[in-house]
């Protein structure tokens, strides 16, 4: 097995240490593994995608991050169908988007929100 070093911030790696005792993982490098199957199941299922198709991305962040999201929003304004912003407590957001068109072009805006690290949370929902 190849060996590779990653670099974490201080929070992430307390988070993964609780997640790897609270989810019986051996280690990190188990509960790493298992992140990274996640992460290319769901880049198989996005990269599937095709046809018309509609959908919701909801995206959560802090108030302070949402240049990324006008940025996109921007960018892909001809399947967002419909873009809701609610505040939902002292410092953080959800934005929730309903989109309607070419299931690639849906599976490309979802695959960009998840790359700003900035943002909390990604989860795209799809139906035809």
């Amino acid at each position: 097995m190849t060996i590779v070093s990653l670099s974490f911030p201080d929070q992430m790696i307390r988070d993964m240490d609780q997640i790897q005792k609270s989810g019986g993982f051996a280690g990190r490098s188990e509960l790493v593994r298992s992140a990274i199957r996640l992460l290319l199941e769901d880049s198989k299922e996005k990269n599937a995608l095709g046809g018309h198709m509609n959908g919701i991305i909801v995206v959560t962040h802090d108030e302070t991050n949402e240049a990324p999201i006008t940025k996109l929003k921007h960018e892909f304004e001809d399947i967002v169908r419909t873009h809701i912003h609610s505040k939902i407590s002292a410092n953080n957001c959800v934005e929730l988007f309903l989109i309607e068109g070419d299931g690639k072009k849906i599976g490309t805006m979802a695959r960009e929100f998840q790359k700003e690290d900035k943002l909390k949370s990604v989860k795209l929902v799809v139906f035809e």
